[in-house]
C-alpha cells in the first residue's frame, strides 16, 4: 500500500515515514500544499494522511479540491484520506468531514492507534467486514502482517508482502510492474531497475509450484483457485521462472 504523507513539521513527518515503513507502507512525504498537490497529480496512493495546518494553506482545502476532483489524482474516488491536526475542536473535526475526510486524528497521538485507524480505513476499500485475504490455500492477515500456505507460515520481506496482498486483492486480474511500483514502492523506487521482477521472482519460489504467473509483456497475475486449466494459447504466453 502506498501512502502519502503530507505534514509541516520534517522531525513529525520523518518519524511518521519510518514507523509506517516499518509497517511495510510505501511512504511519500509533502511538507506543504503545493508538494501535496504535485504528489497526488503524479502518483496513485491508497491513503493520505493530511495535516490541516500548513505554511501555504491548509489541509481541508487540499482535501476539498481531492474530493470535487479539481486535482487529476489516479484513483482518487477509491483513496482514504486520514487527517492529522492538533485543531481537536468540534467544528474543526466536523468541517474535516464535511469536506471529504474519512477519519479525524488529533495530534499528539500513539502510533499505534494511527495504525488501527490506518487499517480500518483501507479495508473498507477491500472487503467490507473482514482484514484477511484467502485465495485457495494462500491466507494473508495485513492486521497482523502474517502469511501462510496450506500448513507452511510464509517468511516474507515488506515489499514481497506487499506485492502478495496487491496480487491478492485482484486475484485473477493481470497486474503491470508499473502498477506495483505505483502502489508498493515509494517515490524514490528507480523505474529502470529490476526491482519488480526480482521481487515477484523471489516471492514465486517462496509460494512454491502454481503461484504466480508471469505474462509476458503485460505483468503478473495470481490465478483464481476456480478459473481451472488455462487454454494452450494462453499457457504459451504465461512464464513462469
Amino acid at each position: 500500500m502506498r501512502l502519502l504523507v503530507v505534514e509541516d513539521e520534517p522531525d513529525l513527518a520523518r518519524g511518521l515515514s519510518l514507523g509506517l515503513g516499518r509497517e511495510g507502507y510505501a511512504v511519500d512525504l509533502a511538507l506543504d500544499a503545493a508538494q501535496a498537490y504535485e504528489r497526488l497529480t503524479a502518483n496513485e496512493y491508497d491513503a493520505l494522511l493530511l495535516d490541516v495546518n500548513l505554511p501555504d494553506g491548509d489541509g481541508f482545502s487540499v482535501c476539498r479540491a481531492l474530493r470535487e476532483g479539481r486535482i487529476p489524482t489516479p484513483g482518487s474516488d477509491e483513496m482514504r484520506v486520514l487527517m492529522l491536526t492538533a485543531r481537536g475542536g468540534l467544528d474543526d473535526r466536523v468541517r474535516g468531514l464535511d469536506d471529504g475526510a474519512d477519519d479525524y486524528l488529533v495530534k499528539p497521538f500513539h502510533m499505534a492507534e494511527l495504525l488501527a485507524r490506518l487499517r480500518a480505513l483501507l479495508r473498507r476499500e477491500k472487503r467490507p467486514g473482514t482484514t484477511t485475504l484467502v485465495v485457495g490455500d494462500i491466507v494473508l492477515d495485513p492486521a497482523r502482517h502474517r502469511a501462510t500456505r496450506g500448513d507452511v507460515t510464509l517468511t516474507l520481506t515488506r515489499k514481497e508482502f506487499g506485492v502478495l496482498e496487491y496480487l491478492m486483492a485482484r486475484v485473477g486480474d493481470v497486474v503491470s510492474s508499473d502498477e506495483l511500483l505505483e502502489h508498493v514502492w515509494d517515490a524514490h523506487a528507480d523505474r529502470l531497475t529490476q526491482t519488480v521482477r526480482v521481487t515477484v521472482g523471489t516471492l514465486r519460489r517462496k509460494l512454491g509450484a502454481g503461484s504466480i504467473e508471469t505474462l509476458v509483456g503485460r505483468g503478473y497475475r495470481l490465478p483464481h483457485p476456480d478459473r481451472g486449466v488455462a487454454s494452450p494459447a494462453v499457457v504459451n504466453q504465461v512464464v513462469d521462472r
